[in-house]
C-alpha cells in the first residue's frame, strides 16, 4: 500500500450551485443579514430552500429556491406510452395520488373521445377514492401544521385516523401511497367485496373524531393567536398569482373546479364549497386556510357517503361488471393540443397534452402544478413579519415539493 495520498481541498468556487443567491453580502444595509432556511429543515415541508433577508427577527424579503427534488415527470412522459405515465403522475403530489390520477385519466379519455362511455360505477369509485385521498391529504396538512405551531397531540391523533384511510386504499389498490389504480378507461380492479361496508364503518368512526380535532387544534386559543391575522392573502393578489384550491377559497372566492367544471359525477352529488370568512381574524389569513381545509374534510365525508349509497344501490357490483371493459388496448389520440384540469386537495392540477397522432407516446405532457403557483405568492405575504410567522405561513400553503419541481 502506498503511504502517500492525495488530499482534496474544499474549494467553493469549483462547486456548481443549483441557483445563485439573489442577495449579495456586499449589498446588505446595516444590521441586515442573509439566512438560509432549508433545504433540510422540517418546517419547510420538504426540500425547499428559502433565502431570507432579515434585520434581527424582522423579514425584509424571501426568495424560494427550487430544484432539490426534481421528479423528471415531463421528460418521463415524453418517452412512455400514455398508460405508463400514470405511476409517474402518482409521484408528483405523493400524498394525493388518487386525485392526480383522476385528472390525468380524464384528460386522455377526452382526447380519445371515450369520456362519455365510462361506466357510472367506475366514475363513482373514482370519486370515492379521490375524496378519501383528499381527506388523507388534508389530515397531513393540518397535522403537520399543528406540529409547526408546537402542538404535537393533534398530529398523533390525525396520523392514527389517516391510517384507516390508507388501509382502505391499500385494500383496493395494493399500495398505501402510490396507487396506479385509476386507469385510462377504467380501474385497475373493482372494489374488494366488503369494501363499501368497511368504508361506511370508517365514516361513522371519523365524524366525532373531526369534532374533537377542531376543538383541540383549530379552536385552540394558542393556535388562533399564532395564525389569525398572519400571512393575510388579499383576493386580488391571490387571483393575480394564479393561486388555487383552499388558499384561494380562504381568501373569499368560492371557486372549486368540482363545481365550476362539473367533471365526472360531481354534478350528481351535493356538497358545499367553504370559503374564508375571517371568523378569528382577517379573511385570507393562516387560520382561515386551516379552517377551510377542515371544512373540506366534512364535505368529503358527505361525498363519500353519497358515493357509497350509489355503489350499494343503483350502481352496485354485478358479476357482469368489468372495470377494464373500456380500457383501450392502443392509446393513440388524434393530433391535437389539449388541456385538462381538476380539483386536487391543494388546488388546480392541470395537464397540457400535445399528441402527434402517430404514436402512443405523448409528444409533450406538461403538468400545471398548483403547489408551484401557491408557493410563488410566499414573498408577497412574508415581507415585514417575524421569522416565527414565516414558519406559520409556509405551513399554511400546504405544498408538496414533488409537484413543485415536477
Amino acid at each position: 500500500m502506498p503511504t502517500d495520498h492525495i488530499q482534496y481541498q474544499y474549494k467553493p468556487d469549483n462547486l456548481a450551485a443549483s441557483e445563485p443567491n439573489k442577495f449579495k453580502p456586499e449589498n446588505l444595509r446595516s444590521e441586515e443579514m442573509i439566512v438560509n432556511l432549508g433545504p433540510q429543515h422540517p418546517s419547510t415541508h420538504g426540500v425547499l430552500r428559502l433565502e431570507v433577508l432579515m434585520d434581527g427577527e424582522l423579514i425584509h424579503d424571501v426568495v424560494p429556491h427550487l430544484g432539490y427534488l426534481h421528479r423528471c415527470f415531463e421528460k418521463h412522459a415524453e418517452n412512455l406510452p400514455y398508460n405508463q405515465v400514470i405511476p409517474f403522475v402518482d409521484r408528483m403530489d405523493y400524498v394525493a395520488a388518487m386525485n392526480s390520477e383522476h385528472v390525468y385519466a380524464m384528460g386522455v379519455e377526452r382526447m380519445l373521445g371515450i369520456a362519455d362511455q365510462i361506466p357510472k360505477r367506475v366514475e363513482y369509485v373514482r370519486v370515492l377514492m379521490a375524496e378519501l385521498n383528499r381527506m388523507a391529504s388534508h389530515f397531513i396538512a393540518i397535522g403537520t401544521y399543528g406540529m409547526d405551531m408546537g402542538a404535537f397531540t393533534p398530529f398523533f391523533w390525525i396520523m392514527r385516523d389517516r391510517e384507516h384511510i390508507l388501509r382502505l386504499l391499500e385494500w383496493a389498490s395494493g399500495a398505501r401511497l402510490l396507487y396506479n389504480y385509476i386507469w385510462i378507461g377504467g380501474l385497475f380492479y373493482d372494489l374488494p367485496v366488503g369494501f363499501e361496508e368497511k368504508c361506511s364503518e370508517f365514516i361513522t368512526y371519523i365524524k366525532p373524531k373531526l369534532k374533537e380535532l377542531e376543538n383541540l387544534l383549530v379552536e385552540n386559543d394558542i393556535f388562533i393567536r399564532r395564525t389569525a391575522n398572519v400571512g393575510v392573502l388579499p383576493l386580488n393578489l391571490a387571483v393575480n398569482y394564479g393561486v388555487t384550491g383552499p388558499m384561494l377559497r380562504a381568501s373569499g372566492l368560492r371557486f372549486d373546479l368540482r363545481k365550476v367544471d362539473g367533471y365526472s359525477v360531481y354534478p350528481e352529488l351535493e356538497f358545499n364549497v367553504p370559503i374564508g370568512e375571517g371568523l378569528k381574524g382577517t379573511v385570507g389569513d393562516c387560520w382561515d386556510r386551516t379552517w377551510v381545509r377542515m371544512q373540506e374534510i366534512h364535505e368529503s365525508v358527505k361525498l363519500v357517503e353519497q358515493c357509497l349509497t350509489k355503489l350499494q344501490g343503483e350502481h352496485r357490483r354485478t358479476k357482469e361488471f368489468n372495470p377494464q371493459a373500456m380500457v383501450p388496448k392502443k392509446i393513440r389520440p388524434q393530433a391535437q393540443d389539449f388541456y385538462i384540469r381538476g380539483e386536487t386537495p391543494k388546488g388546480e392540477l392541470g395537464f397540457f397534452f400535445r399528441a402527434d397522432g402517430k404514436t402512443d407516446v405523448p409528444f409533450r405532457c406538461k403538468g400545471r402544478s398548483c403547489c408551484f403557483s401557491n408557493l410563488s405568492v410566499l414573498p408577497e405575504i412574508s415581507r415585514g413579519i417575524l421569522i416565527a410567522d414565516l414558519i406559520a405561513i409556509i405551513g399554511s400553503v400546504d405544498m408538496v415539493m414533488g409537484e413543485v419541481d415536477r
